[in-house]
C-alpha cells in the first residue's frame, strides 16, 4: 500500500514538474515572446537574447551607447551601484545587461572599454550586434524611443527588470534609488526568498531629516563621486570648493559637456585622467547647482578620523606635479586662465599627502596674491622649488616624461613633459631659453 501511495507522489510530482515545464515554454513572456537573435559580448563572445541571457534568469536590461554625455553615464554608474549592493549574486542569479543603440560605434572591444571604467563585474555583459537585431529587442521588450529632435540624450534612461521564469516583468527609471532597485531585483522578483530575515518593523525606523544638499548630492552625484573616500568613477570632491572657484565649479556642474566641447583644460585634464569619460549633463537647474556646492563647501575638506592617517611619503608626487603643468604651460603661454585653480589643486594633493609636503602647499597658496605675470612668476619659481626639493629628498618619481628644465639667464629650474624647452620664466618672447636638466638639482630653501 505504501510503495502505491509513493508511486503516486512521483507520478504526481512528475506531472506537475512537467506541467510547469510546459506552461514556462507556453507562457506569455518566454520563448513565444522574447527574440532569440544573437548578440556579442564586450568580450566578443556570441550568444543569444532569450536562450543565453533570459531563460531562467533574474535579468536587468538598459539600452545606453558609449558616446552619450547625458544620461548614460549616470544610469550605467547607477547600475555599478547596484551591483556593489547585490554582492555575489551577479553572476550567479542575477544578471545585468546593457545594450548599446549605436552599433556601428560600440564594437565589443569600445563597450569592453566603457564597462572597465565602471567597474562591471561578473554577471553584467556590455552587448551589441545588429541594428535591426537591436531595435527588435528594444521594441519588444519595451525600452524603444522614437526619436526625438528635442531630446538630446537620444533615448529614455529606462530600465526593464524582470525574471523569465516567473514571469514578473517591470519597467522602472534607470536613475532610481540604487537600495530600492536591489531590493527589486534581489527581493522582488524572487517571491522575497532571499529577503533579510532581521528586517525590523517601519514602525521602528528611525526619523528621517532630509537635508536637501546631501539630497540632491546622492540623487546626482553619489554614483560617481565620493566625499573624503577616494577617488571612483569620478574625483574625490572632498574640499573641492577651496581647490576650485566656485564659478568655475557650479559652470562645470551646470554644462560639463560645453565646458569640454569648449577646451576647458581643466575639463580635459579630468576627461583624460577618468579615461576618456566625460562627466554627464544632468540637465540640472541652476538652483540645484547652487545647492550641490554649497552642500560641498560645508563637508570636510580633509579625510576624517575613521579614515588612515596620509603617508608620510608617496610612490610618486605625479598628483601635484599634474596641476603644476598646467600653471608651467599657462606661463610658457604668457596666460595667466586657470593658473589659481591650478594652484589650489597642488595645494589640495599637498595637503592630502600630508606635513611633509607643507612647503610644497604654502608656495602654491602664494598665488592668490600674484595678480600679474611677473607677480605670478616669482610663485611659480618658489613651487616649483618646493617640489623638486621635494622630489630630490623622498626619492619619488615625477610622473612619465617629466622632465627638469633649467634657465641660465633667470639661473632657475622647472618641470614640464617632454623634452622641447617651453620657457615659462620668459614666455613668448624667448620661449625656446633653456635646456633640459640630466636629474633633479640640489637646492636650498
Amino acid at each position: 500500500m505504501r510503495r502505491k501511495v509513493a508511486m503516486a507522489i512521483m507520478a504526481a510530482a512528475t506531472l506537475w514538474v512537467t506541467a510547469a515545464s510546459v506552461a514556462a515554454q507556453n507562457s506569455r513572456w518566454g520563448a513565444n515572446y522574447f527574440p532569440n537573435v544573437p548578440l556579442t559580448t564586450q568580450d566578443g563572445k556570441v550568444v543569444h537574447f532569450y536562450d543565453d541571457l533570459l531563460k531562467g534568469k533574474i535579468v536587468a536590461i538598459n539600452l545606453i551607447y558609449t558616446t552619450c554625455k547625458y544620461a548614460c553615464p549616470l544610469e550605467t554608474a547607477r547600475l555599478a551601484q547596484v551591483q556593489k549592493l547585490l554582492g555575489d549574486r551577479m553572476g550567479r542569479d542575477v544578471f545585468f545587461y546593457s545594450i548599446t543603440i549605436d552599433p556601428d560605434h560600440d564594437t565589443p572591444q569600445v563597450m569592453k572599454e566603457y564597462s572597465e571604467r565602471f567597474h562591471a563585474g561578473p554577471g553584467w555583459l556590455f552587448l551589441t550586434g545588429k541594428a535591426a537585431d537591436i531595435e527588435l529587442i528594444s521594441r519588444k521588450i519595451g525600452l524603444y524611443t522614437e526619436p526625438e529632435l528635442n531630446n538630446p540624450d537620444g533615448h529614455q534612461p529606462n530600465l526593464l527588470i524582470g525574471n523569465e521564469t516567473t514571469g514578473q516583468w517591470m519597467r522602472n527609471s534607470a536613475l532610481d534609488n540604487p537600495q530600492f532597485m536591489a531590493t527589486t531585483i534581489g527581493d522582488w522578483l524572487n517571491s522575497w526568498q532571499t529577503a533579510r530575515k532581521d528586517m525590523k518593523s517601519y514602525v521602528d525606523a528611525p526619523k528621517i531629516t532630509l537635508d536637501r544638499g546631501e539630497y540632491t548630492f546622492k540623487n546626482h552625484c553619489a554614483a560617481c563621486h565620493t566625499i573624503g573616500k577616494g577617488d571612483h568613477i569620478g574625483p574625490d570632491l572632498a574640499g573641492i570648493t577651496s581647490m576650485r572657484e566656485r564659478t568655475w565649479l557650479s559652470r562645470f556642474i551646470y554644462a560639463p559637456d560645453k565646458m569640454l566641447a569648449a577646451g576647458d583644460p581643466i575639463a580635459r585634464q579630468l576627461y583624460a585622467k577618468y579615461k576618456n569619460l566625460p562627466m554627464p549633463n544632468l540637465a540640472l537647474s541652476v538652483e540645484d547647482v547652487n545647492v550641490i556646492v554649497d552642500y560641498l563647501a560645508k563637508q570636510p575638506a580633509v579625510p576624517s578620523a575613521t579614515q588612515p592617517e596620509p603617508r608620510a611619503a608617496v610612490a610618486t608626487v605625479a598628483p601635484i606635479v599634474d596641476p603644476y603643468l598646467r600653471i608651467q604651460e599657462a606661463l610658457s603661454a604668457d596666460s595667466l586662465k586657470g593658473v589659481k585653480d591650478a594652484a589650489r589643486a597642488v595645494a589640495f594633493e599637498a595637503r592630502k599627502i600630508g606635513p611633509s609636503t607643507e612647503t610644497i602647499r604654502l608656495a602654491a597658496t602664494a598665488f592668490e596674491q600674484a595678480s600679474d605675470l611677473p607677480a605670478t612668476r616669482v610663485a611659480f619659481r618658489k613651487l616649483g622649488d618646493a617640489i623638486i626639493m621635494y622630489a630630490k629628498a623622498t626619492k619619488a618619481p615625477l610622473g612619465p616624461g617629466i622632465s627638469v628644465a633649467y634657465c641660465p639667464m633667470q639661473k632657475a629650474y622647472w618641470l614640464q613633459k617632454g623634452t622641447a624647452i617651453r620657457n615659462p620664466f620668459y614666455g613668448k618672447s624667448m620661449l625656446e631659453c633653456g635646456r633640459v636638466n640630466a636629474e633633479l638639482p640640489t637646492l636650498r630653501s
